[in-house]
């Protein structure tokens, strides 16, 4: 299992492109990996005969450096090649390893699991484990309907009280060592007229409910990468917020100008436009933090922050100060694409100075989002939305005009941009998006 980006550590096998025993040149591509950022495309770096598929497709959580396929030179039997036992997992190892036929290893046969009489057949869970405990149950006769099989705190009272109602049952420890020794009982007057301790409810006030029946959902490798990228940044940057209405008035004019000409360009393209350009005035916000201090980055890649079935991917738009609007248009529409079919290269999704988010889209007025590590900022985008004003004209008069506005949030890391720059930022930003001529000529 090779490693396809920086932050990977494990991957999934997808699909397999090459089947056992077909032949291989360097450069063919031998199975779709799944990163924590895309699904790419594994190579071969070498000639040779694909001979034994070690992972086979849908293989889950395979770690860096394991065994997933074995390569021979051509002429060789690829059908007597075996693995031995103790490389077949070894983290160690290439992705890909040209080897020649090896003597026959035996398997190890695995050992069979005897059921030791007074031991419990699944997993007992805290709660359960404690009630046991305390009142002499014995739940090796039981049914665990927990998830995964764990016989939970409700098994455990539905024992108790069972036994509370004189039903028999064996009372012993959970692990015994010793065998049962006869007990001298004294006559005790009937269950009946003994008063029976109150059984703790499922749920008490002031405590965590008990958890009910659930499904468990498996993360992909993107999803879990974003989730510890969030983690990372929450507790990690010092995060600092600050907000700004743009009128998009003259921007929506000149979309509507271009469309004319049959030129395609969203708001969105004006919005990472003028950030690159923003960017590009102030060099100070276009920096990203390398464990010691800020870094100031010579290029302005622009990540934007699309949204697949397999979780949140944020694709780069290259030296985006550099390219004009219908350039810019093109290459994120593109990203965009290749993002939720899988397909990005690693190259398009690694690295990135400042990242963008939009709901608008999605109706959202305004938000915040979190600042994407090691970069320093990231810019939430609401929607468009029309409000009367009070506009002075030439001659000094005041009347009511409708304006399209647009809230936009800037999260940023405090250790790098504090309040007065990241104000100044948006103030640029927002005369940028207020006066999109110059942005269009660039």
């Amino acid at each position: 299992m090779p490693a396809l980006s920086p932050t990977m550590e494990e991957g999934n096998i997808v699909k397999w492109l090459k089947q056992e025993g077909e032949t291989v040149t360097v450069g063919d591509a031998l199975c779709e990996i799944e990163t924590d950022k895309a699904i790419v495309t594994m190579e071969s770096s070498d000639d040779g005969i694909l001979a034994k598929i070690m992972k086979e497709e849908g293989s889950k959580n395979v770690r860096l450096g394991t065994l997933i396929g074995l390569l021979v030179e051509e002429g060789q039997d690829w059908k007597q090649v075996e693995i031995p036992s103790d490389i077949a997992d070894a983290p160690s190892l290439s992705p890909q390893a040209a080897a020649a036929p090896s003597p026959a290893v035996v398997s190890p046969v695995p050992k069979k699991t005897e059921h030791q009489p007074g031991k419990l057949r699944f997993r007992l869970s805290p709660a359960a484990r404690n009630i046991l405990e305390k009142h002499g149950l014995d739940a090796s006769h039981s049914t665990a309907t927990g998830p995964r099989g764990i016989f939970t705190k409700e098994d455990a009272l539905k024992l108790l009280s069972q036994k509370q109602k004189g039903k028999p049952i064996e009372a012993r420890p959970l692990v015994s060592s010793h065998p049962a020794q006869p007990t001298v009982v004294p006559l005790a007057p009937p269950l009946a007229s003994v008063p029976c301790p109150a059984v703790p409810p499922v749920s008490v006030p002031g405590q965590r409910a008990s958890m009910g029946a659930f499904t468990e959902v498996s993360a992909s490798n993107v999803r879990r990468a974003f989730a510890k990228k969030l983690i990372e940044s929450k507790t990690t940057i010092p995060h600092a917020y600050v907000a700004a209405d743009c009128d998009l008035g003259a921007v929506l004019k000149l979309k509507q100008e271009f469309a004319k000409d049959n030129i395609e360009v969203s708001v969105n393209d004006f919005i990472i436009k003028a950030t690159a350009a923003t960017l590009k005035k102030m060099p100070d916000v276009n920096v990203t933090w390398d464990g010691e201090g800020p870094q100031q980055l010579q290029s302005i890649d622009i990540s934007i922050v699309v949204a697949t079935d397999q979780g949140i991917i944020t694709p780069i738009i290259k030296d985006a100060a550099a390219k004009g609007l219908q350039e810019i248009a093109a290459s994120a529409k593109a990203l965009s694409k290749k993002a939720r079919d899988g397909k990005l290269l690693p190259e398009e999704c690694q690295g990135g100075s400042f990242s963008i988010s939009n709901l608008g889209m999605f109706g959202i007025s305004s938000f915040i989002s979190f600042v994407n590590p090691p970069q320093a900022c990231v810019l939430a985008v609401g929607r468009t939305r029309t409000e009367l004003g009070i506009m002075v004209d030439e001659e000094g008069n005041e009347k009511l005009q409708q304006h399209q506005l647009m809230t936009v949030t800037l999260s940023s890391d405090g250790r790098m941009v504090n309040d007065e720059l990241a104000s100044k930022f948006l103030e640029s930003l927002k005369s940028n998006l207020e006066n999109p001529a110059g942005l269009a000529l660039c």
